[in-house]
């Protein structure tokens, strides 16, 4: 039977057109509408006319739009900072971004009403300072339930502060308005600090120093008039009570108790302040140098290369004081150095990496690759928001992600009440570990190895208010031109060892360590791991190895068994398949020969089929 080359050219096209128009229709014209409706009214230095056509989210989880990300089709991000965007945005168009998750127009000039944010409750940040905008805070605010984080400082913002009480809310400024009142007493807006409210001159509340709200007194009696004489009153004693003795008694009365609460409150005051101080001459390690000054970072104050100025890769929102005064929690030490958590006076937190030893590189070097690595934004890295370089100190301030480490949710509270890693879970974070290594290697092609120090410790985990899942960023990334390679986990690689060249596929060997860490749970800071027997003939009979790798394939010997797999999801029968689909992609990561491993988009798409076959 023979077929036309004609008629082959129209079936293809045929079912082209067809797959195009599946595509097109995959959004919501309803988001679209709502965000055309911003297009059309403001001005900008980015030309959104002619950025935004087509679909919002031309593919499921992307967005060719400026300032756009999608998930699932939605839109969930609309990020527009620093264009000039000019005008009033249109009432109530947001009403039908419905699974929006961040809004953020800082630094502009937008004017009029603050946005009405009615019905988002999937909102979790909205970040509108730095504009000029007017009237009043909406009272529909404080119903957003999941709203972790909320900047409207540096605006023309009148009346009173609403009682926000959002549990989830962690950062909270109002400053440089013109509000007014008694800030609310509710548990939440009391726990930040007087920066989050300073600069509105008729704001008042118990915040450490802001003006106290006044005390109203008893109202006067009726019909009683100041300038009355007094009326002598006769006891039984033929005493006279005058009346000016019965208002000393009621002045007294209101006094008193006034006193007390001004020199308790005086007193609180003075003890915090103290254990404030103290507390930070005890924690001094962020902040003070070894002399304890808290003027600068290093001992050396005749430091040509150091400005004592943090550079930031965005726009600012706190500066090196800020930092010096901000409380501070170590939370992790390693080879590089000490990480901390790190609370500004904002209500922000943020992480401080404090590097211990770097390469000899002049301060251009180093501000570089600072600035190549604050380019590479992607939602499965930790965002790095600003750094700090001297002769003495070098630090990395990265956004702090709070729900700790894929290492500790896999090794550490392990007794009574911890809550095990289900299957579904380390096979999202194993995902969302290949599609930030992925990024690096696209963005940082240039780097001969793009992360570096990928293992579990490195691996942050943010959990989502979206149907109880998590998110994980990848962190300490590009270090490898600014600290000694033995420091890194790519130290570790068979290459290394062996004293070869290291490529791109020494990440590629980290990470199938992890996706073999994550399958057997076995702990790698462990100074040997033990072995089933296989591997104790094939070892001499130590049936021991400090290589991960080396411990799997020994216990496989050529036949898959659930004998490798950690305890917690042995019971998950139904997820053998992917577990074993898995387990071999974590071996061929970490074949003995560099040229053996797949690039690391080939292990996304890999690892993305797997998962892609289990839900089928």
């Amino acid at each position: 039977m023979r077929i036309s080359v004609a008629s082959i050219i129209v079936v293809l096209v045929s079912l082209s057109t067809q797959s195009f128009a599946f595509e097109v229709n995959e959004f919501y014209p309803e988001e679209r509408d709502a965000l055309m409706q911003l297009r059309d009214v403001v001005s900008s230095t980015s030309n959104l006319h002619a950025n935004w056509t087509g679909p919002p989210c031309n593919k499921k989880n992307q967005s060719r739009w400026a300032g756009i990300a999608c998930s699932d089709w939605h839109v969930t991000h609309l990020v527009l900072e620093g264009i000039n965007l000019t005008g009033s945005l249109p009432s109530r168009f947001l009403q039908n971004l419905t699974l929006l998750s961040k809004l953020s127009f800082r630094n502009n000039s937008l004017h009029g009403p603050l946005p009405n944010l009615t019905n988002l409750l999937r909102l979790e940040f909205v970040f509108l300072s730095r504009n000029q905008f007017l009237g009043s805070i909406p009272s529909g605010y404080i119903d957003l339930t999941k709203l972790t984080k909320l900047e409207l400082q540096e605006n023309d913002l009148s009346g009173q502060i609403p009682p926000f009480d959002q549990q989830s809310l962690i950062a909270f400024n109002v400053s440089n308005n013109k509000l007014e009142g008694p800030i609310p007493d509710t548990p939440v807006l009391q726990r930040f600090p007087k920066s989050s409210y300073a600069n509105n001159s008729a704001l008042c509340g118990g915040i450490p120093g802001l003006i106290p709200c006044p005390i109203a007194g008893p109202p006067p009696a009726p019909g009683m008039s100041p300038a009355s004489p007094p009326i002598p009153s006769r006891g039984k004693n033929g005493s006279v009570l005058k009346s000016w003795s019965i208002a000393l008694i009621a002045a007294a009365a209101v006094l008193v108790p006034l006193s007390v609460f001004l020199i308790v409150v005086c007193y609180n005051r003075r003890v915090c302040g103290k254990r404030i101080k103290e507390d930070r001459e005890l924690q001094g390690e962020v902040y003070r140098d070894r002399k304890g000054k808290q003027s600068q970072w290093s001992e050396s104050t005749n430091d040509p290369e150091g400005t004592l100025q943090l550079e930031f890769l965005d726009k600012p929102f706190f500066d090196l004081d800020d930092l010096l005064r901000a409380a501070a929690e170590v939370i992790g030490r390693g080879k590089l150095g000490t990480t901390y958590k790190t609370m500004l006076e904002c209500g922000s937190v943020v992480a401080v990496k404090r590097l211990k030893e770097t390469n000899a590189l002049s301060r251009k070097e180093f501000v570089q690759q600072m600035h190549l690595l604050g380019n590479a934004k992607h939602e499965n890295l930790a965002e790095i928001i600003s750094f700090y370089n001297s002769k003495e100190e070098k630090l990395i301030i990265y956004e702090y992600v709070p729900d700790g480490s894929l290492f500790s949710l896999l090794h550490e509270n392990t007794g009574i009440g911890r809550r095990p890693l289900d299957w579904n879970t380390r096979v999202k974070i194993i995902e969302d570990i290949a599609k930030g290594m992925d990024l690096l290697h696209h963005r940082l092609a240039s780097q001969a190895v793009p992360h570096g120090n990928l293992k579990s410790s490195n691996v942050v985990i943010q959990r989502l208010n979206v149907g109880n899942s998590i998110r994980a960023k990848l962190t300490d990334y590009g270090l490898l031109p600014l600290v000694p390679v033995d420091k890194l986990s790519v130290g570790r690689t068979p290459e290394f060892r062996e004293g070869k060249k290291l490529t791109s596929k020494a990440d590629v060997y980290c990470f199938g360590i992890i996706v073999l860490e994550i399958v057997t749970g076995k702990d790698l800071t462990s100074p040997l791991l033990s072995s089933p027997s296989s591997l104790g003939s094939n070892k001499g009979g130590r049936g021991y190895t400090r290589d991960l790798s080396v411990w799997v394939r020994a216990a496989l010997n050529n036949d898959w068994s659930p004998d490798i797999l950690d305890m917690e999801i042995v019971g998950e029968k139904e997820g053998y398949d992917q577990m074993l689909r898995l387990t071999e992609i974590g071996l061929e990561c970490t074949h003995e020969l560099p040229e053996r491993r797949p690039k690391m988009t080939q292990v996304l798409s890999r690892v993305q089929d797997a998962i892609i076959t289990q839900t089928n």
